[in-house]
């Protein structure tokens, strides 16, 4: 029997899991064990949005700039976005081709809602983080995933033969994330030239997010719109978030063809309106911001050392050291076949018994993540040094229970 209340079809597609089921667990630890919780699920910095963009947004309120803006937001700050890309990749963004959103996962929705029809095919890789895979089975796609091959001394790379192998009639998008999360991969200029000709050989879309792309502790980072074509494919996802510790003012953006930009702004103004208007004044101070962003980048940069050198010491673990964003995913798949247990569970136990919050790498469909577990080390150094030693503690208590 039919109901009215019967959801969208989609709907029952949807995992409904991600890193926040983890924090829910280890609240009910912490109050009924009352035991101090130790969190490396988060995905953001605990540094406090730099006093500059604060004050920013406080002058904004006081001068009464609490009205709509523009769908696209506000010229202001597209320009500067505009300018910042140029400066830094040498390419030429216009502020045409710029649109400010409500977070960089609405940035996402509208490129996937903007393009995907039902049946059409999107390719990920595997792992990927979890909101990819999410909208493209509300919107009627089919996630198609691409296996990262991982080396405990080269960390993970593109399987270049596997990506053309899943490419069919279908497949409409290409989801490149970089630097990577879960991983923390910063993936190699080759690697990114590959899946840009892959796209354009195959006249397929490539929407690359590159929200930690100021998190780079080794290496250089290669940005899809330094290739002059990058109009006719691409569809460029960034924002606030990570570099500016901005977590919570919710402002990303995407850069494309002007046209496309203009088809976004229609969406928009259909589902949300416009950005916050004080936050995107704010903004546009953040990009004066950057002293302040390549002292917490340096400070991240101690703690990823840290984090791999203690990590390091646990024999029963293998672990990469990670050259950008602020993850490590180190590989506990030989605890888990000597176990018998599946990540998910060891995660949980992890929780219940030491309060430790990791993210299983299963959450990060499909396949590979499975062997993994995700630390975010976006914490303080004594707090990364005593939550390493409790899973030490545990694991040691593990493999001498039969």
């Amino acid at each position: 029997m039919t109901s009215i209340f019967d959801f969208n079809a989609n709907i029952s597609q949807l995992s409904g899991e991600s890193t926040l089921l983890y924090k829910e667990i280890a609240k009910k630890v912490e109050k009924t064990k009352k035991l101090k919780i130790i969190d490396f699920g988060i995905g953001q910095p605990d540094v406090v949005t730099f006093k500059r963009i604060r004050e920013a947004a406080k002058s904004a309120l006081d001068e009464g700039f609490t009205s709509y803006t523009s769908a696209l937001g506000i010229d202001e700050l597209r320009i500067k976005i505009a300018e910042y890309l140029n400066n830094r990749y040498s390419t030429d963004v216009r502020k045409e081709e710029v649109i400010v959103t409500p977070g960089a996962k609405t940035a996402l929705f509208l490129s996937f809602i903007l393009y995907l029809n039902p049946g059409d095919e999107v390719i990920l890789f595997d792992p990927s983080f979890y909101s990819y895979s999410e909208v493209v089975k509300l919107l009627g796609g089919k996630p198609i995933y691409v296996n990262l091959k991982w080396d405990k001394s080269e960390g993970f790379s593109i399987d270049v033969r596997d990506l053309e192998n899943k490419i069919t009639k279908k497949t409409k998008m290409i989801v490149f994330n970089n630097p990577h999360n879960p991983t923390g991969t910063l993936f190699s200029s080759s690697d990114v030239e590959k899946i840009i000709n892959i796209a354009k050989d195959n006249k397929l879309l490539l929407l690359s997010d590159e929200i930690y792309d100021n998190f780079i502790y080794e290496g250089r980072m290669k940005s899809v719109l330094e290739d002059s074509d990058w109009r006719d494919f691409v569809l460029y996802i960034n924002g606030f978030s990570k570099t500016f510790s901005m977590t919570g003012w919710r402002l990303g953006y995407v850069v494309a063809r002007e046209d496309i930009i203009n088809k976004m702004g229609i969406l928009a103004a259909n589902i949300y309106t416009c950005p916050t208007s004080f936050a995107q004044k704010a903004a546009v101070k953040a990009f004066e911001t950057f002293d302040e962003v390549n002292e917490m980048v340096k400070l991240f940069r101690k703690r990823r050392d840290l984090i791999y050198e203690e990590l390091n010491k646990i024999k029963e673990i293998k672990v990469s050291k990670p050259n950008g964003a602020f993850y490590i995913f180190p590989n506990i798949g030989d605890i888990l076949q000597m176990k018998n247990i599946d990540v998910k569970t060891f995660a949980i136990k992890l929780i219940e018994e030491k309060g430790v919050v990791t993210i299983p790498g299963e959450v990060f469909p499909l396949n590979v993540g499975r062997q993994f577990l995700r630390l975010s080390f976006a914490v303080d150094e004594n707090i990364i040094k005593e939550g390493v030693n409790r899973i030490r503690e545990f694991i040691e208590g593990m493999m001498n229970t039969r």
